[in-house]
């Protein structure tokens, strides 16, 4: 069966290469893309020093030398982030280059891409019921069409996947608070990179507060923003939406405690279902 496809111009696409590349992202970024073989790819992050996400992407490894790899980021972050990655090359031997007016991306569900496709196109290392991307050249990325680029959000939601900037804020959020520790985002044996620290202990406690969750509504989900309350005290707060179904950061700790005395949970007056019940 042929996947659906579209063009997510929400995406830029930055490359790092140099004979230091791999040792020089490796020390930055939560996941090991030292061990990425050719055409591998891997989910990963840019953290500030005190552990808060400040960039995500996902990162393909090329083929041949020296190293190289493509980094699938948010567009409107791939200039900052180019720029964050420079300060910290120091003197390794590094080029940073913004590919973003050249390469595009392209995600493909529901079925196999085209095998014809002037890239190759990777399973999404989130999750795997999330289908392929592939980085292309801009002309045959934009050829996908954005047609179904609101068929892709809602299976992403429905899946439970959430997007930077429409589901959680850069530099307000840990990495546990947004899944990446379930959507295979953080490796823990990998050693020292920027805010490696602070994930390390988190992993490490008894209960984590904080997780995005998908809710349900009977109708139309509320607008991205609406507090999700418990009476009058907020537990959450909704993101990205598809008919019925949204995307909410919640406490999860206080969603239990309603859940446990008998109260709903409700947003703009609407009850809500969580039906994600703790951690994802």
């Amino acid at each position: 069966m042929t996947a659906l496809s579209a063009f997510l111009e929400d995406r830029g696409v930055l490359r790092v290469s140099g004979d230091d590349a791999p040792v020089f992202l490796q020390g930055l970024v939560t996941n090991d893309v030292g061990s990425l073989a050719p055409g591998a790819a891997c989910y990963s992050a840019l953290l500030s020093p005190q552990g808060k996400l400040l960039f995500d992407f996902i990162v393909q490894r090329e083929s041949g030398e020296p190293a190289s790899f493509l980094l699938d980021c948010a567009a409107d972050q791939a200039a900052a982030l180019a720029t964050r990655l420079g300060f910290y090359r120091l003197r390794a031997k590094v080029r940073i280059e913004d590919l973003s007016s050249e390469l595009g991306v392209g995600a493909f569900w529901g079925g196999e891409p085209d095998a014809k496709l002037p890239g190759a196109a990777f399973p999404d290392p989130r999750d795997p019921r999330l289908g392929f991307r592939a980085i292309l050249p801009r002309p045959a990325a934009t050829a996908l069409g954005a047609a179904a680029v609101a068929a892709y959000e809602a299976h992403r939601i429905a899946l439970g996947v959430p997007k930077g900037g429409a589901d959680f804020s850069y530099g307000d959020a840990f990495p546990h608070d947004v899944n990446m520790d379930v959507l295979h985002g953080l490796d823990f044996d990998k050693g020292c990179y920027v805010g490696q620290e602070v994930v390390s202990r988190m992993r490490h406690r008894a209960n984590l507060r904080k997780r995005i969750v998908r809710v349900s509504f009977k109708g139309t989900a509320p607008t991205p923003g609406t507090p999700v309350l418990d009476g009058e005290m907020p537990v959450g707060l909704l993101g990205s939406a598809a008919g019925g179904i949204a995307l909410a950061q919640m406490r999860i700790d206080r969603a239990e405690d309603a859940r446990a005395a008998g109260r709903s949970l409700s947003a703009s007056g609407l009850p809500v279902e969580v039906m994600d019940a703790g951690a994802p």
